[in-house]
């Protein structure tokens, strides 16, 4: 019973510091969002405050960007390859737009 006791103390303490260690926000990975077929893949991404979106350009040769509807708070160039990233600090909903086809869409909500 003492050894059932001592192992079920390892394992919570193991998973506290897994948990505490997650919480750092230093490794948060980048979310990619694919311009392709005349849109954005996924349209809608969800994230955490200081996490990085990535937009990958491959259409054909078509060119899009990326603007932030409100007030351009992010906006990259017109682009027909390659990549804009930007990093979200703020929490909100940030809708955005391709200049040239504005029905191409996008969301990003970042979460405390």
């Amino acid at each position: 019973m003492r050894k059932i006791l001592i192992l079920a103390l390892a394992l919570a303490s193991l998973f506290g510091f897994a948990a505490c260690s997650s919480d750092s926000g230093s490794d948060m990975p980048t979310v990619t969002v694919r311009v392709e077929n005349m849109s954005y893949s996924p349209a809608s991404v969800t994230i955490q405050k200081g996490q990085t979106v990535e937009w990958i350009f491959d259409d054909n040769g078509l060119p899009h960007d990326v603007v932030e509807s409100s007030d351009e708070t992010f906006k990259s160039e017109l682009l027909t390859e390659g990549s804009y990233s930007y990093t979200f600090e703020e929490a909100g909903t940030f809708d955005y737009h391709c200049t040239p086809h504005p029905m191409m869409l996008g969301t990003v909500v970042v979460e405390e």
